[in-house]
C-alpha cells in the first residue's frame, strides 16, 4: 500500500454530515463516556508520558509529531522526522509558537520518547524516532476510539485494525491534518476551552465527562458526585494554585460548581458543557472515521 494524505477519497462523506450523524446516535453520549473513562485510565498507567497530551496544545504537537512519524515510515520518499521539520510545520499550521515547540520537543527527547536515529550524515540533520512506548500509547488511543466507533453502528472497524496494524500508520496523519486545519477542533467553545487551553486541562475534562451519570441528562446543573481538588491535583500531578485557578474561572463562567459552600457537597457540571464537549469530541471522532475510511479503501 503505497498512498500519502494528499489522495482524497471521493465517496467519503463530508466531515461535516459525519459530525452531525455521530451526534444523532443515541449511543454517542455512553460511548464518548467510554473513551473519557479510557484516556483516565491511560493517564493512570503512564501519567508522565499521557501529560504529553494533557491539553489541547500539547494534544495537537504530539498527534503532529506522529503525523510526520508515520508518514514517513508508509512513505519513504517523504521527508523524515527532524527537529528542524518538526518546528517548521508547528510553526507553519499555527500550531505553536517556535519556542513551545522547541521547549516541546526537547522535553519528549529527554523522557526518551523521541529518540535520536541512527545517522552518519551532518549531526545538525539527524532524523528522529518515535519511541515504541510512544507507539504502544498512540495505538492504545487510536483503537480505543475504533471501538467506541464500532459500538455507533455495530461497526468491525476495531477488528480491521488489530488485522491490519498499519492501517493507523495511515488515518492518524489524515485524521490530524483534518483536525489542525479544523477551527471547530482547534478553537472550541468557551465552555471546552476554559479547561483544554490549561496545563492538564484535557485530562480534567475528561475525568469530568467520565464521572456523569448514566442515560438522559437533565438540563442545567448536573451533579457527578463528591470531588475534592485535592483529588484532582493528586492524579494529574498539578499545583493546588493552579487546580483552584482552573476550576475558579470554570465556575465564574457557570461551568461547575459545587453544591455547598467552600466546595463541599457535590460537584456539579453544566448541560452546555456537556453539550459542547460532545459536539468537539464528535469533531474528533468524525475525522477518525473518515481517515480510516480512507485508509481502508487504499488498502483494497
Amino acid at each position: 500500500m503505497s498512498v500519502h494524505p494528499s489522495v482524497s477519497d471521493m465517496s467519503a462523506l463530508p466531515l461535516s454530515v459525519r459530525v452531525q450523524a455521530i451526534l444523532g446516535r443515541e449511543q454517542f453520549a455512553e460511548a464518548l463516556r467510554d473513551v473519557a473513562l479510557r484516556l483516565v485510565e491511560m493517564h493512570d498507567v503512564a501519567p508522565r508520558i499521557v501529560r504529553y497530551t494533557a491539553n489541547l496544545q500539547k494534544w495537537l504537537l504530539t498527534q503532529a509529531i506522529l503525523t510526520l512519524h508515520f508518514e514517513h515510515k508508509t512513505d519513504v520518499t517523504r521527508p523524515g522526522l527532524t527537529a528542524a521539520k518538526l518546528i517548521d510545520f508547528f510553526v507553519a499550521n499555527n500550531v505553536a509558537s517556535r519556542n513551545t515547540a522547541v521547549a516541546h520537543l526537547s522535553e519528549m527527547r529527554s523522557y526518551r520518547l523521541l529518540l535520536d536515529a541512527e545517522w552518519a550524515g551532518d549531526k545538525r540533520l539527524r532524523p528522529l524516532t518515535v519511541a515504541d512506548t510512544a507507539e504502544d500509547l498512540i495505538r492504545q488511543w487510536f483503537e480505543g476510539h475504533l471501538k467506541s466507533l464500532d459500538r455507533l453502528d455495530g461497526g468491525t472497524r476495531y477488528r480491521r485494525s488489530v488485522a491490519e496494524p498499519s492501517l493507523m500508520h495511515f488515518a492518524q496523519p489524515r485524521m490530524t491534518r483534518h483536525l489542525i486545519d479544523e477551527p471547530g477542533w482547534c478553537s472550541p467553545p468557551e465552555s471546552v476551552a476554559t479547561f483544554v487551553w490549561t496545563e492538564s486541562g484535557s485530562n480534567i475534562l475528561h475525568d469530568l465527562i467520565a464521572r456523569l451519570p448514566k442515560g438522559e441528562l437533565a438540563s442545567g446543573q448536573i451533579p457527578i458526585g463528591a470531588l475534592r481538588i485535592s483529588e484532582i491535583t493528586g492524579r494529574y500531578i498539578i499545583s493546588k494554585s493552579h487546580a483552584q485557578r482552573v476550576f475558579a474561572r470554570a465556575r465564574d463562567l457557570g461551568f461547575v460548581g459545587w453544591q455547598k459552600p467552600g466546595n463541599r457537597g457535590d460537584l456539579w457540571v453544566s448541560s452546555d458543557l456537556v453539550s459542547d464537549y460532545r459536539r468537539w469530541q464528535a469533531i474528533k471522532f468524525a475525522a477518525l472515521d473518515e481517515a480510516f475510511d480512507w485508509a481502508v479503501a487504499q488498502s483494497r
